[in-house]
Formats: structure tokens, sequence, C-alpha cells
């Protein structure tokens, strides 16, 4: 319950605009409650931004593993998954980015292990796609940061409602991914063109 409200509180004002008083008085308990549980706001945080990126890492690993061999279709996969956890998740995603400069030191180094591991995931399944030839691309390392910066991106500008939906969005981004990468992707079925527009 703590973390669920801290994460609104801290969605809205930030870490800093949000005491462990406003967390226990929206919790409707007092802030000696929430100490036994928590000692700080910051570990707090702590705890949030571990689940938030585990959960994140979860995902992808699944994605990638049910997506099978083929470096195309996982590139996709991992792609459309971030895409969607930005979206569907969207106030644990820009807590999760927005908050990293304010944890602590050993804190921000866990959460950073964490986010090198999503990293690696894209990265492997990129260099796969080079070494079979299903993929040409100049400059690899600022491809993988291109698609997780876009992809991540989504977290501060989507609108539940609005014009496409989260699928639509996810399957458009896997296709610029794609050709990122130096994936030819005029011969696939495009699927999504006219999609939720």
């Amino acid at each position: 319950m703590f973390r669920r409200v801290a994460l609104e509180l801290f969605a809205e004002r930030g870490f800093h605009g949000s005491s462990l008083r406003d967390i226990a008085a929206r919790a409707g308990t007092n802030v000696s409650h929430l100490y036994y549980y928590f000692p700080s706001k910051a570990h707090l945080l702590r705890s949030i931004m571990l689940s938030i990126v585990d959960s994140l890492l979860e995902a992808l690993r699944k994605a990638s593993a049910e997506a099978g061999d083929d470096p195309v279709a996982r590139f996709q996969a991992l792609v459309r998954c971030m895409v969607l956890f930005h979206a569907e998740r969207q106030q644990e995603a820009f807590v999760g980015r927005s908050e990293l400069r304010s944890l602590g030191d050993e804190a921000r180094r866990e959460v950073i292990v964490v986010f090198d591991e999503i990293t690696r995931l894209f990265k492997d399944t990129l260099d796969a796609g080079l070494r079979s030839g299903a993929f040409r691309c100049a400059y690899p390392a600022e491809a993988i940061f291109s698609v997780l910066a876009m992809s991540s991106a989504v977290a501060t500008w989507y609108r539940k409602g609005g014009v496409n939906s989260p699928t639509t969005i996810a399957e458009r981004y896997a296709r610029l991914a794609l050709e990122m990468v130096g994936h030819d992707t005029r011969a696939e079925a495009d699927g999504v063109g006219a999609a939720g527009s």
C-alpha cells in the first residue's frame, strides 16, 4: 500500500516534493506506522525503483524467450515489450526514469546494474542480427541507446484514449527500430499503417 501511494505522489510532485507525512496521510495512517516498514523516504524510493526495473527486465526476458532464436523477431519483441511497459505502466515507468537522480549512490548502482542488463539484452540481439546479416548498422551502440531512449520516452507523452493504442505504437516503434538497425522492412506487410488512427 505504501509503495503504491508513494509512487502516486512521486509521479505528481516528485521525490523531493513529497514527504513521509504526505505519504502516510494519503495512505490513511500515521508516520510511525510507515516507519515500521520503511526507515526513510530514501529506502521507500529504493524499494519502488528496484521493483520497477526488475519487473521491466523480467518482462523483456520473457518477450525475448517467447520470440525464439530469430534475432529480427527477438528485436521486435523487445521493442514492443519496452513500449508497452512504458505506456501501460506509465506512472511506474515515469518515476523509474525521472527519479534515478534522487537515489543514494548505493541504490543508484543497484538500479543501474539492472538497466545495464536491459541494455545487454538489446545489444546481444542486435549483435546476433549483425552476425547473421539480418541487420546492417554502422553504429550499433548508438542505435541501441536511441531505441531505448525513444521507447522509454513513451511514458512522458502517451495519453490513454489518444489516437493510437499502446499496441499500435509498439508495432510502429518496432518497425522504426528495425529500420534504424538496417533491416529491410519493405517486403514485410505493415499491418499497422492505419490501425488506431
